[in-house]
């Protein structure tokens, strides 16, 4: 019986892993890629980021221009470089697509300065 209960165990934890929902996002879309130079130069000199997130059952980017532009809306891209919405703004916007942003799952910070 013991040795069942461990075949069931190995079993069930091998099937868990081939069928997990892969969220670990290791590649970076080459629009993305692309942009990340022209974003350096616009950025401030620190606290910008670009960030990856779970939205809408797809991997969305968050470009952060930092602290140094007061009210700047955030643009919020997919995998093509599609631009989906912005975030905050005078406003204080937290909706893309009909979503509250609040519901995306953070996945990564891309880049950094």
């Amino acid at each position: 019986m013991k040795k069942n209960r461990r075949f069931l165990i190995l079993i069930s934890s091998l099937l868990l892993l081939a069928f997990q929902c892969d969220k670990e996002h290791n590649e970076i879309p080459p629009c993305i890629d692309s942009k990340i130079a022209a974003f350096s130069m616009e950025a401030c000199p620190t606290g910008a980021t670009i960030k990856s997130y779970y939205f809408q059952s797809d991997f969305v980017y968050v470009f952060d221009y930092g602290p140094c532009g007061a009210d700047m809306a955030l643009p919020v891209l997919n995998n093509n470089c599609d631009t989906l919405g912005f975030l905050g703004g005078f406003i204080g916007n937290t909706m893309i697509n009909n979503q509250d942003f609040h519901s995306a799952e953070f996945v990564k910070t891309i880049w950094f300065n």
